[in-house]
């Protein structure tokens, strides 16, 4: 059973490295430190649940959760709900910019008033 575990251990800690690498590159400089310091501490709670699962439980029991698993379901959850909440946001966010954008663009290249006006008259007079 040692050897089924480690293996698991491994692939979940590769699959936490791949994804905190992959946040910070694809970031860039950009970001703000505190981002990063979440990322890290998620990083590092990832990391102790997968190699000692055992402390997960023991955590568990101290919060008032019967197993490690269903307090890491829960913590997931939450963190789900959060990111849900964070995307709808910057999602409003970009289209009240593209709105804003597309008004902005829309009026700059209509014609003026007495452009159309006089081009019309052309148009109709013949």
């Amino acid at each position: 059973m040692g050897g089924r575990t480690f293996i698991i251990q491994l692939l979940l800690m590769a699959g936490i490295v791949l994804i905190v690498a992959w946040l910070f590159l694809t970031r860039g400089a950009k970001q703000l430190a505190i981002r990063r310091l979440l990322i890290i501490a998620f990083a590092i709670f990832a990391a102790l649940a997968v190699m000692f699962p055992t402390l997960l439980t023991r955590v568990a029991h101290l919060v008032g959760v019967g197993r490690g698993a269903d307090l890491l379901l829960y913590a997931t959850v939450l963190v789900l709900l959060g990111f849900l909440a964070l995307q709808e946001a910057r999602t409003k966010a970009a289209e009240k910019r593209t709105t804003y954008l597309a008004r902005r663009l829309a009026l700059d290249e209509t014609e003026p008033p007495a452009e159309y006006r006089e081009r019309s008259l052309h148009e109709h007079l013949g």
